[in-house]
């Protein structure tokens, strides 16, 4: 039976710290008193560093006939030849082999070639190990994997390792919350993920000078329903960290909550305060209550605003990017005009190369489409058309800003009018709705959101003030509606307040 792996205490220049440890594959020093905060046993004899097997027939052994999302791998790390070879695989590509170490590698290369082919992370260490039959590279800690560990984030209970494919329902690493994927630590009684890496990163049992706190911050070893003073929240499984001289509480990924943000339902940056004025605060972006007794962010600028811990750090709401001690621009929302006005009635606008004048139709004609929202140009309606080829676009169309700060995304987006697939559409991250025309798209390579340029089409332009949205009609304004982001497909929804209250059950 594959042994457990697990954490032992180091002090280090007075600094104790919680390093992984594993009787077999990562044994304790002899140089260190081999303590342990689970009351293991550990040999005084080094063992021999043995042979591993390559993770891919390792977990491939643990497919199940009906291919579940995910499935637990409860097969030795160790290359041993007489190993029985796996029944649901094809054996000539995915017979027991071993794999060969690499010691101190270059992580950017490694970085560009994908990462670890295990757990596809990368950019973590510089040990890792080589699939000369496969051509795949692998982290260390991925290779040597133990099927369980207990480990001080989650001490209740032991962590199995599991195989968990991407269509599998996302969940974040309880250690640096990104979404966890292929090879994980997980368990199955609290729904909670580690990747592999993060299982065996060493942890500091006291942290100094975190941002959240003025006193160092000790490791508090059990889950207990604490509340966290920088977030308001009591999360049980997440692991906790309290100053004893003055009962402060903080989650291990609050400690280090940015000071200054900016976020996509806000057009001002925020600022992180411990505490609020007195008085009744609702969150900027979830629309629920906030206790004013526990951190918030606010605006230096509007005076009512605030938000959430939690809410204003999602993904979804911010980019990521900490803003203290970098100058503040101005508002991406009024930047340079979308046209150049040339003369009385002719502007040239940003997206097409050729003078367009200010036309109003008399007669409507079926083939005439506005380039920006692919609808008609009908009678009676004010219109710019280009003066040397056919391009036709509404006058409130031609209006809109190059650049806007969408609710549903964290980075800003530009209007563009081509497609950056090969064909004409694509589909609108907020409505689900397949579009033409314009698009406002997000600049940076690694985001893929799309959104319609034009909104409602007949309705008019869809303006983000926060989290609220105006429909602004061509003749006359609408009701405001807000962003229900629990839509069909997980697209955004426009709804209506009063229609809702009316229609309450």
């Amino acid at each position: 039976m594959d042994s457990i792996g697990g954490f032992h205490e180091v002090e280090n220049d007075g600094e104790l710290s919680l390093v992984y440890h594993h009787p077999k594959y990562q044994p304790i020093p002899q140089t260190q008193t081999p303590t342990s905060p689970f009351g293991e046993t550990v040999s005084d004899e080094l063992p021999f560093q043995p042979l591993f097997l390559c993770p891919i027939p390792r977990y491939l052994k643990e497919v199940p006939y009906n291919y579940d999302d995910i499935f637990p791998v409860t097969y030795s790390p160790e290359y041993v030849i007489s190993t029985t070879r796996s029944q649901h695989v094809d054996h000539s590509n995915y017979d027991d082999h071993s794999i060969l170490p690499l010691f101190w590698c270059n992580n950017k290369e490694f970085d560009v070639d994908g990462g670890c082919y295990a757990c596809s992370g990368s950019n973590f260490g510089t040990d890792y190990y080589v699939c000369v039959k496969h051509d795949k590279m692998f982290h260390k800690e991925c290779v040597q994997s133990p099927s369980e560990i207990k480990h001080p984030y989650h001490p209740e209970h032991s962590l199995q390792l599991f195989y968990r494919l991407p269509k599998a329902p996302k969940i974040e690493c309880l250690c640096c919350g990104r979404i966890a994927t292929y090879l994980v630590y997980y368990c199955t009684r609290c729904d909670v993920v580690m990747h592999t890496i993060c299982a065996m990163k060493s942890i500091s049992f006291v942290v100094d000078q975190p941002k959240s706190h003025d006193h160092p911050l000790t490791l508090f070893p059990k889950q207990a329903s604490l509340t966290c003073n920088v977030c308001g929240l009591i999360r049980k499984c997440y692991p906790t960290y309290v100053c004893l001289k003055c009962s402060f509480v903080a989650h291990r990924d609050c400690m280090y909550s940015p000071r200054i943000i900016k976020i996509s339902r806000h057009h001002h940056r925020i600022s992180y305060t411990s505490s609020l004025q007195s008085g009744e605060w609702s969150c900027g972006v979830c629309r629920k209550s906030i206790d004013g007794d526990y951190g918030a962010y606010t605006c230096n600028k509007c005076d009512d605003y605030a938000v959430h811990v939690r809410c204003a750090l999602r993904k979804d709401v911010w980019d990521g990017v900490e803003l203290q001690g970098v100058p503040e621009e101005d508002d991406i929302t009024q930047d340079v005009g979308p046209f150049e006005i040339i003369s009385e009635g002719v502007i040239l606008h940003f997206l097409h190369d050729h003078h367009l004048r200010l036309e109003v139709s008399i007669l409507y004609d079926e083939k005439r489409v506005c380039q920006a929202c692919v609808l008609p140009i009908y009678e009676d309606t004010e219109h710019y058309s280009c003066m040397e080829c056919d391009f036709t676009i509404h006058e409130i169309c031609a209006q809109h800003r190059r650049r806007i700060q969408h609710a549903l995304h964290p980075h800003p987006l530009t209007l563009s009018g081509v497609s950056k697939y090969d064909t004409d559409t694509f589909r609108c991250n907020a409505c689900d709705r397949s579009c033409g025309g314009f698009v406002y798209m997000c600049p940076r390579k690694e985001c893929t959101f799309d959104l319609d340029g034009i909104g409602d089409g007949d309705e008019g332009v869809i303006e983000n003030v926060g989290l609220e949205m105006r429909v602004e009609k061509r003749r006359e304004p609408l009701r405001p509606v807000y962003i229900d982001e629990s839509g069909w497909f997980g697209s955004a929804v426009r709804r209506c307040r009063r229609f809702n209250k009316a229609n309450a059950v």
